[in-house]
């Protein structure tokens, strides 16, 4: 088959653009001067017959026919860098770069990447966390995990861990302060995550006591501080279940009420639609899927 393609370097140069919003950054990006860019666009422009660039100034924005051209060109791209990817990776041994949520990294996913990594020696597993929304112009990942189920635009999703809230604090505060009841937390201070800004008032709602005035109140930015604030006697948190089942089992933190456990968003896998398929993505993706369902 014969096929009528334009030049490569200048779809590149089209894709930065578009994603960067001006020539400047996607010059940065690849690596290239402002003329270049606006050259490659120039001669994509000339090729096409089309203008896919709106100029104001040194300002710019897609053109009708820009907006039309870019999910394809983006996909493709993404498709051959995929490719790219996966041949070069039987090459040097196999790699997966997974992007997590912090406190899922800590408390839940590390301590069982031995099972996996026993399953599948030859894999390297490289790790990062964030708590960023995914889109498919920042996927530097094979495999995402974030809370909820959404359906992110141009990835593939399934949940896999069902989680559940509950009062969680010290033991030796626990002792200083006892909690037989969910009235009792009127007497302590208690700890929130930025992350989750409504899970205390769910759970007092759910509790009976609405209404309840703790004796402080003390606020984190990411939830694995309050974690981490709870473990060292500052107050009670909202543990996450089954999340934090490993320092429920040492001892480093205490469920005084039997309940109510509530459910909350699960955490889910996201893969870009161009790894849907690949054969390792699957394999750990279905563990992951494995390790959830256990609980």
């Amino acid at each position: 088959m014969n096929r009528r393609l334009p030049p490569l370097n200048a779809l590149k140069a089209f894709e930065a653009a578009a994603r960067h919003g001006n020539f400047s950054a996607a010059a940065s990006a690849l690596y290239v001067t402002h003329g270049a860019i606006s050259r490659q666009i120039q001669q994509l422009e000339q090729w096409l017959g089309v203008e896919l660039f709106e100029r104001h100034g040194r300002r710019v924005r897609l053109s009708v026919a820009g907006q039309s051209y870019l999910p394809a060109i983006q996909a493709a791209l993404d498709s051959i860098a995929a490719a790219t990817e996966k041949l070069t990776a039987r090459k040097q041994g196999r790699r997966l770069n997974i992007n997590v949520t912090p406190t899922l990294a800590m408390h839940w996913l590390l301590p069982r990447l031995t099972r996996f990594q026993l399953r599948y020696p030859g894999v390297e597993l490289r790790l990062a966390t964030s708590d960023a929304s995914i889109n498919n112009q920042n996927a530097d990942f094979d495999i995402a995990i974030r809370r909820g189920k959404d359906h992110w635009h141009g990835f593939v999703s399934h949940a896999f861990l069902t989680e559940r809230e509950i009062p969680v604090c010290s033991p030796a505060l626990l002792q200083r302060l006892p909690i037989r009841q969910p009235a009792d937390l009127a007497a302590h201070t208690l700890l929130h995550a930025e992350t989750r800004p409504v899970a205390w008032a769910r759970w007092l709602a759910a509790a009976g006591v609405p209404a309840l005035q703790s004796a402080a109140d003390q606020h984190f930015d990411h939830y694995y501080l309050a974690l981490q604030a709870a473990v060292d006697g500052l107050g009670v948190t909202l543990g996450a279940l089954p999340v934090i089942e490993s320092e429920l089992a040492s001892g480093k933190l205490v469920a005084p009420l039997a309940g109510p456990e509530i459910t909350v968003r699960g955490y889910s896998w996201a893969v870009p639609q161009a790894l849907v398929g690949d054969e390792l993505v699957t394999a750990f993706c279905n563990w992951l899927e494995e390790e959830g369902g256990q609980h």
